[in-house]
């Protein structure tokens, strides 16, 4: 009997997303109960059998639903019943001054998600994004005219975490759901429209798909993949860059002017992150006040950024500041 191809595509995405983990290699599944991660699950529990892999499945309740605390305990039981070696289920404090409900929602999951490896020794963690999704983000940063690291979209790999399932559709995961038998948890806030994914995803991407042809989904998400080789060469470059004008007090500013500008705006948006901005919050807007700070200064008193911060010249030295005055 041949293997359903939606089925095949997840176990394909999930195989070489993890190519390089030799036998005995600690994963932790990422699941909220949603078609994308419960997919992705069970292909890692399948694919894990061959690779001699310890994989854990772990769920994150936000406690921002009434039924959260028994949607975590059912997913908790479809991982379990998937053949997992082990299932965490934790509570996230999602409490973020400064942030929207989804940017601090995802600070909360991501700062439990690590905490739950370094406890486990796990070598790496695993997200089920897929294509629509890193579609989506694409677009949005378009909409938002926020440069090249927004086209870029999502990376396939950061720090411990991996997104396998990139090259996969939606509508993949859920028919590899459905030809497994697999209940699928529908969230709620997917039909929200007062988040502005939700709008893009049920309203925009359709339009565009009805009106330019089928195909724009992979057209985006492949944009991401061209753009992101020339976005980290760059990054890279910048990275070099800040350590060389990085002083005591902040950045020197006589430094920062010999910078090409496309490398002084990323050493810029790297120390705002460094100092506390939430990178997700920071956009083009933010960098380009910031760097007229440097390169059009006259006598601005500061630029508040994102999460309680501003950026300060003072006697030849650009400086991030908490709000409170606090370095």
């Amino acid at each position: 009997m041949s293997l359903h191809p939606a089925l095949a595509a997840v176990r394909r995405g999930v195989r070489r997303g993890v190519a390089d983990l030799g036998p005995g290699a600690r994963l932790l599944v990422a699941c909220s109960g949603g078609a994308d991660s419960l997919a992705l699950a069970s292909a890692t529990v399948f694919e894990a059998r061959d690779h001699g892999w310890y994989v854990v499945g772990v769920t994150v309740d936000h406690g921002l639903q009434e039924d959260s605390a028994e949607r975590a305990e059912r997913v908790v039981g479809q991982l379990a019943a998937l053949g997992v070696d082990e299932t965490v289920s934790a509570r996230a404090a999602v409490d973020a001054p400064g942030l929207g409900p989804e940017a601090a929602s995802r600070a909360a999951r991501y700062a439990l998600l690590e905490e739950v490896r370094e406890r486990l020794e796990a070598e790496t963690v695993l997200l089920g994004h897929t294509r629509d999704d890193q579609a989506e983000t694409v677009l949005m940063g378009l909409a938002r005219g926020s440069g090249g690291r927004s086209i870029a979209g999502m990376r396939r790999t950061f720090d411990h975490y991996r997104r396998p399932l990139l090259d996969v559709s939606h509508d993949d995961t859920v028919t590899a759901c459905q030809v497994e038998g697999l209940e699928v948890w529908e969230d709620p806030h997917n039909a929200d429209d007062s988040f502005t994914r939700v709008r893009v995803r049920r309203r925009v991407l359709p339009v565009l798909e009805d009106e330019l042809g089928p195909g724009v989904t992979e057209s985006l998400a492949r944009t991401a993949d061209l753009v992101r080789a020339d976005m980290e060469l760059l990054d890279a470059y910048a990275e070099r860059a800040l350590a060389d004008v990085t002083v005591e007090e902040g950045l020197a500013v006589e430094a920062m002017t010999t910078l090409e500008a496309p490398i002084r705006t990323r050493v810029l948006r790297a120390a705002a992150v460094a100092a506390g901005a939430p990178p997700g919050e920071t956009f083009l807007q933010h960098v380009v006040a910031v760097d007229a700070l440097v390169t059009d200064w006259h006598g601005q008193k500061w630029v508040d950024l994102p999460g309680h911060l501003r950026a300060v010249r003072r006697d030849g030295v650009l400086a991030f500041e908490r709000v409170d005055g606090t370095p």
